[in-house]
């Protein structure tokens, strides 16, 4: 089975109102096509689940300035001013997650565990309002999992099956998110025949891979 699509109908699966996993440590590891082509949609009120919402003018970046993102849940969203200014102006909702707690709240929704407690944030404003349990003495969070309806990630190769590799630090959250989402689309820079990849350097197995989209096609 080949999962190749093109960009216009794999961006046509995601629904206003959606909550999308979106791949990427800044700019690395980013499904730039994708991501650009949901700015000539009527595309809104999206919830994004990334490590941040991407930097001035470009990536998750374009899409704050356009209005078209409701909600974002991350650990690094300062490095962008447009975001802080959405937010101040009360444009944009933001959950701010340690980033680790993230990555292990993508994990846990995944594998599905409902959630875990962890130390990480006691004891600050990320605390209030929080479950709070005493193991073993010592005060842990209660965090719980988290899915998306989509995960738009990023990987260097696929082959036609889906199953995926990565280049480097570009990995990132990617193989995380491409198991805690209903739908996922990997835009990958190219794609090989099945048989082509050894199955040591597989990091995605096909099976959690839905769709492909070629980062220099159309």
């Amino acid at each position: 089975m080949d999962k190749t699509i093109v960009m216009t109908k794999a961006v046509s699966m995601i629904k206003s109102g959606d909550t999308l996993m979106v791949g990427g440590f800044g700019l690395v590891g980013c499904p730039l096509k994708l991501i650009k082509g949901m700015e000539d949609t009527s595309l809104k009120d999206l919830t994004i689940i990334s490590n941040n919402l991407g930097e001035p003018g470009k990536g998750l970046g374009r899409l704050v300035l356009q209005k078209k993102v409701h909600k974002g849940i991350g650990s690094f969203f300062t490095s962008n001013p447009d975001v802080v200014s959405a937010y101040q102006n009360k444009e944009l909702d933001i959950d701010l997650m340690p980033q680790g707690t993230l990555a292990e709240s993508i994990r846990a929704g995944g594998a599905g565990i409902g959630g875990f407690y962890v130390k990480t944030g006691y004891g600050t404003k990320i605390a209030e309002g929080e479950e709070v349990r005493y193991i073993k003495g010592e005060p842990y969070l209660f965090q719980e999992s988290i899915r998306a309806n989509v995960a738009l990630i990023k990987a260097h190769k696929a082959d036609r099956f889906g199953n995926l590799i990565y280049l480097k630090s570009a990995r990132n959250f990617n193989p995380i998110m491409a198991t805690a989402a209903d739908l996922v689309i990997a835009e990958v820079d190219e794609i090989v025949e099945v048989g082509d990849l050894s199955p040591e350097e597989i990091v995605t197995p096909h099976l959690f891979v839905d769709y492909l989209v070629l980062a220099g096609g159309d």
